[in-house]
């Protein structure tokens, strides 16, 4: 067979993602639609949506709706309404029966124990199965009576199949190795392999980006083609992700999910950009804007070899997207954090009766240390802290006798402020300090301590503007029993 290098004419390119709803959206299935997504927008092209759900036991609603949340969620934008392949089965059927009737496949009714047979027999000489079905070349008028028939490919045996892919090159495939593809199972249902193809060509892809997993089904896909005599599809096998250690990334490795991402706070921004450095780069760009990506992709610089996710890598780069966000966007993600993370509802509420004003002014403070949004919510904790406010073991060695003295007195001073500012509040801590020949940090840790419950916050200063004149002095009172 023909490898796909033979000329074309200029096309519009139009990717696809394809997820099978079995589970939620895998992060290596996200990068996936990541690349198809970005080389359609770099080239002005189209990016559809398929949603393959023939797998009608495996296939869930629920998991359908996970995806095209978590594809909205990246801000991945797809063109058109989501197609979905079971309800285009009859489609799939009358390409079998034009396949059957040119003499391109054929009725095969081998049972299920000559198959078995056949297994065994590759087992026992230690070669991979290649179903030969003796009805390829049987003729019709002997099948069996009542028995209702797969179709199958008629394959090529002769030559080879070549692959020549945008990414790991030149791949061929004897196609002696290739069995008959079964096209239609007895119960008329079609076979991935068949649908996809089908659905590939209808819906005009002109280019096929997905793991390199799928290089065998290519094979045997590129044969569908030809006995349809239909223009073949560009294809692009981008590697797996692995884990840090280099084997495929599982659960082991910690978080697969792309909504298990959203729900430890981190920003699809910040994901769209290590995902696209996952095996695709551009010099030595590490933190770059989405459409910088999209200028600088083509699926041709995705490297061959499997791309190792990095989670301290993430963690540091979402953090860099926290601090160069600006506080309305952070107060949206911080909504959406807690909206799809556990307990997180619970926490908005009480964020709601604070007032989300007081986290939006303390976000100038928080962003700095964050590098998730579970970090930043974490540290905006003094905000909706009840009173008597609990104090952690580092917090509660801050606050001795000499402590409790000095916080007596500072009650004092604030409570003649006129002004309740960071700068203001800095002052007159400072001045208190030297005046008692004390270091800032010697008077600000009781105070911090006393006011969040925590040896570690937000600037201090900031913590007591946010909170306000009186429910500083509140906490600052309580704490003097």
């Amino acid at each position: 067979m023909a490898s796909n290098d033979k000329p074309k004419q200029h096309r519009k390119v139009v990717t696809r993602f394809a997820p099978s709803p079995t589970g939620t959206l895998h992060i290596g299935g996200a990068r996936t639609a990541l690349f198809n997504w970005l080389y359609a927008r770099h080239t002005g092209g189209t990016f559809l949506l398929r949603i393959e759900d023939t797998d009608r036991e495996r296939s869930r609603q629920e998991y359908v709706d996970a995806i095209l949340a978590s594809l909205k969620w990246l801000e991945l934008d797809w063109d058109g309404a989501p197609l979905y392949q079971f309800q285009r089965a009859d489609r799939h059927r009358v390409v079998a029966n034009q396949l059957l009737a040119a003499g391109r496949a054929y009725k095969c009714y081998l049972t299920a124990e000559e198959l078995a047979a056949m297994r065994a027999a590759a087992e026992a000489e230690k070669r991979p199965l290649i179903v030969e079905s003796p009805w390829r070349n049987r003729d019709p008028s002997e099948a069996p009576a009542g028995v209702k028939p797969a179709i199958r490919l008629r394959t090529e045996r002769a030559g080879e199949t070549v692959v020549d892919d945008l990414v790991q090159g030149r791949v061929v495939f004897p196609n002696k190795d290739l069995d008959d593809l079964i096209i239609l199972r007895s119960d008329g249902a079609p076979t991935y392999n068949f649908a996809v193809v089908v659905d590939d060509h209808d819906m005009g892809v002109t280019h096929v980006i997905r793991g390199v997993d799928h290089l065998t089904n290519t094979a045997r896909q590129m044969q569908v083609y030809k006995a349809m005599d239909w223009d073949l599809p560009e294809f692009g096998h981008i590697p797996l992700v692995h884990g840090p250690d280099g084997a495929k990334l599982s659960k082991r490795h910690g978080a697969q999910g792309t909504d298990e991402y959203r729900s430890m706070g981190y920003l699809p921004a910040a994901l769209r950009n290590y995902l696209a450095r996952l095996g695709w780069s551009h010099g030595d760009d590490e933190i770059f804007s989405t459409a910088q990506a999209i200028e600088w992709f083509d699926v041709k610089d995705v490297g061959k070899s499997p791309a190792r996710f990095d989670f301290a890598k993430l963690a540091d780069l979402n953090g860099h997207y926290i601090r160069q966000a600006n506080a309305v966007e952070l107060m949206l993600r911080i909504k959406d954090y807690l909206a799809h993370s556990e307990g997180g509802l619970a926490l908005a509420q009480k964020f709601e009766r604070a007032g989300w004003g007081k986290l939006e002014a303390a976000i100038p403070g928080l962003r700095e240390r964050a590098k998730t949004m579970t970090e930043l919510v974490d540290g905006a904790q003094f905000i909706i802290a009840e009173r008597p406010i609990a104090l952690d073991d580092k917090a509660a060695k801050l606050i001795d006798a000499d402590a409790k003295a000095m916080i007596g007195a500072l009650v004092a001073d604030f409570e003649s402020a006129s002004e309740w500012t960071p700068t203001a509040l800095e002052e007159r801590v400072r001045a208190f300090a030297e005046a008692g020949n004390l270091k800032l940090g010697k008077v600000a840790q009781p105070l911090r301590a006393a006011l969040t419950g925590r040896a570690v916050s937000p600037p201090v200063f900031d913590v007591m503007a946010v909170l306000g004149r009186t429910e500083s002095l509140a906490r600052l009172r309580e704490v003097l029993g």
